[in-house]
């Protein structure tokens, strides 16, 4: 495919994993921009990029982009994609898309008119033996989905003293663990099961109502114990949530249950499932995502190691290595990015799009929405 010249917008943790995903997938980075020049300029010289751009307005009145991820803090990511399809260019966000749903609906209508591709970065259905699962189910292998249950947990904010723009609500959202890592488990099961989470029961907790931010603010996954020195920091007060239960219901009527966390000590990030049906079930970590467990009634249980060639078309279309040489997290982008860029290059935006839309990212805020409403209200809430 032809490549695409891609600027990313946001210099962080995630942004320059899409610069290094976007070389491996091909596409022609032109540059990169920070919250300010000079933080774009030191970006830019430390990934090798020709441009540091000042600004986002600079990124879109460079006619040489045809396209930009945007990989910054929640609040921006409405405005900047709005500003990006207005511009003519493809785009692909990270989630959540925005903050709420009425932004999504507007961003859907604005993507709708611009005839440009628009994706979200759920990049852990990219995992192959994610997709080999979602191949199964839809194969009828496992029988009828009966119930599916899993976590995400991580402990990077596990005390006090650890502290990141997203534990505000001003700059992430009202909800933070469900809203930045529950929603690619709830992605994750919708894709695989090929079903949609109906109706939700949450339970939520803040486990540290107080903070300690760092004067100057801190990178994500930092961590106290690699910090430079001891900063100074002022105390700040807490409204998201670190943990929590979410029971939830498919509109197929299997039931389940999400646990999140991003206070548990020693998991550093850990998404698992487990779907069973009626005559198998399937359980996938991505703590070891070459390795698909199978479980059988009568007969031994499986694994499967990830091999292209023991697997469906699908999870094999997006497994570069053979069997033995393993697949991970950064694999994911560049997987991802593959088949969006591919996508565009096919031509054929009438085609169902073989990764993460709009729409998805949709449904995601429209999903956070209801768990916050159930949370607070104490129900089940129907998305």
């Amino acid at each position: 495919m032809n490549a695409l010249k891609v600027a990313v917008v946001g210099t962080g943790f995630i942004g320059p994993v899409h610069v290094e995903a976007l070389r491996r997938a091909g596409q022609i980075v032109t540059g990169i921009v920070g919250s300010s020049p000079e933080k774009s300029a030191a970006s830019a010289a430390r990934l090798g990029l020709p441009k540091g751009y000042a600004s986002l307005a600079d990124v879109l009145a460079d006619d040489e982009v045809q396209s930009v991820h945007i990989a910054t803090p929640n609040e921006l990511h409405f405005e900047q994609a709005a500003a990006v399809l207005r511009s003519g260019r493809h785009v692909l966000c990270e989630k959540p898309l925005a903050m709420t749903s009425s932004q999504t609906a507007e961003l859907l209508q604005i993507a709708a008119k611009s005839g440009c591709v628009a994706g979200v970065a759920y990049n852990i259905r990219f995992y192959p033996l994610c997709h080999e699962a979602a191949s199964r189910v839809a194969a009828g292998s496992i029988g009828e989905v009966m119930h599916v249950h899993g976590s995400y947990v991580q402990d990077w904010l596990l005390r006090p003293t650890d502290y990141n723009w997203r534990v505000e609500s001003k700059a992430g959202g009202e909800l933070r663990a469900v809203a930045d890592i529950g929603t690619h488990w709830l992605d994750l099961v919708q894709f695989v099961t090929g079903r949609k989470v109906v109706s939700v029961m949450a339970d939520l907790r803040t486990v540290h109502p107080n903070r300690l931010r760092p004067i100057g603010g801190a990178e994500t996954f930092s961590g106290a114990a690699k910090s430079a020195a001891n900063p100074p920091t002022e105390s700040v007060r807490v409204d998201t949530e670190d943990c929590g239960t979410v029971m939830l219901q498919l509109d197929s009527g299997a039931n389940g249950c999400l646990w999140v966390s991003q206070t548990t000590a020693g998991r550093k990030n850990m998404c698992q499932f487990e779907i069973g049906g009626t005559e198998q079930s399937l359980a996938w970590n991505s703590q070891s995502p070459n390795d698909l467990w199978i479980g059988n009634r009568d007969r031994a249980s499986e694994t499967l190691i990830r091999d292209p060639a023991l697997m469906s078309d699908s999870a094999a279309g997006i497994s570069q290595y053979p069997g033995g040489h393993n697949e991970g997290f950064p694999d994911t982008f560049k997987q991802m990015f593959r088949t969006f860029y591919g996508y565009i290059a096919a031509g054929d935006f009438a085609a169902t799009a073989p990764f993460p839309t709009f729409t998805d990212g949709d449904r995601e805020v429209r999903l956070c929405e209801a768990v916050l409403a159930s949370h607070r209200e104490r129900r089940w809430v129907d998305v």
